[in-house]
């Protein structure tokens, strides 16, 4: 069944758990009105080489579309996955979340676990969030992610975006698709859903861009029928500080290569 309805409360603490042999830690905190569940997967190298890193995924999935790239970040730093308001494990908000509303909720979340600064990653609509985020929170965020970034300007309608999704599908490993109808049916919900798409569609990433002072890369696979190379390489040219960088798969890059993307994502966090 969807995600249960939100409820102040003070931050809880779950259980550990494992992806393989990497232990992680979840808790949920509550910001006024909605609530987000983390995951924080310590460093696991003796002395962390990069700073924290932060992990934001796309519309209907969760947190977990990151289980492999995050296990291979641990061996740089520390990494937080969230679960946005609504999605995974995360209570359902009374109310429609924007992108900058879902941006303001990752704000408050770098403030209350007093990261500083740290690398900002964001998948699909994530990357809409991570980049409203550095464009209405400048002093905080300064190296952000763009993984898969979404939608291009000819392909901003419901239509549109369902067809490519579809085609993506066809290319995904089996598992990713069942994780992903899973997270959509059980998880955010259909209704939950339908409210947040149009925020996606309406999202100008391209004219976002230009407000960013973040050093930013942008990440597209060589096999995602929902960003063009060509946009995407364009879209990384439109930050000030734009970088932009391919790697093998469909959308949901970080399952079909996740060691490369981590050290992307690491070696981006030095510049």
């Amino acid at each position: 069944m969807p995600a249960r309805r939100h409820a102040p409360r003070d931050e809880v603490v779950y259980k550990n758990r494992y992806v393989g042999t990497v232990e992680y830690h979840t808790s949920r905190t509550s910001f006024g009105d909605a609530s987000m569940v983390s995951y924080r997967f310590p460093c696991q190298v003796p002395q962390k080489t990069s700073p924290d890193f932060v992990l934001v995924h796309g519309i209907g999935v969760s947190a977990r579309s990151y289980g492999p790239t995050a296990v291979e970040l641990a061996n740089h730093g520390d990494v937080h996955l969230i679960d946005l308001a609504g999605y995974g494990r995360s209570p359902r908000p009374d109310r429609d979340l924007t992108i900058a509303e879902h941006a303001a909720l990752v704000g408050r979340f770098l403030a209350e676990k007093d990261l500083d600064h740290p690398v900002v990653v964001g998948h699909s609509m994530g990357a809409q969030v991570v980049a409203q985020l550095a464009a209405d929170y400048p002093d905080e965020v300064d190296h952000i992610v763009l993984i898969a970034p979404v939608v291009t300007p000819t392909a901003r309608s419901l239509a549109k975006v369902a067809g490519l999704l579809l085609a993506n599908g066809l290319r995904e490993p089996p598992q990713v698709a069942a994780m992903a109808i899973y997270d959509y049916l059980f998880r955010a919900g259909v209704p939950y859903m339908v409210q947040q798409t149009p925020h996606l569609l309406e999202m100008d990433l391209d004219a976002v861009a230009g407000r960013i002072d973040a050093k930013t890369l942008v990440i597209a696979g060589l096999d995602d029928p929902l960003v063009p190379l060509d946009w995407a390489e364009k879209l990384a040219g439109a930050f000030q500080h734009g970088w932009f960088a391919t790697v093998p798969g469909p959308h949901a890059t970080m399952f079909a290569s996740p060691r490369l993307i981590a050290d992307l994502i690491d070696e981006h966090a030095h510049r």
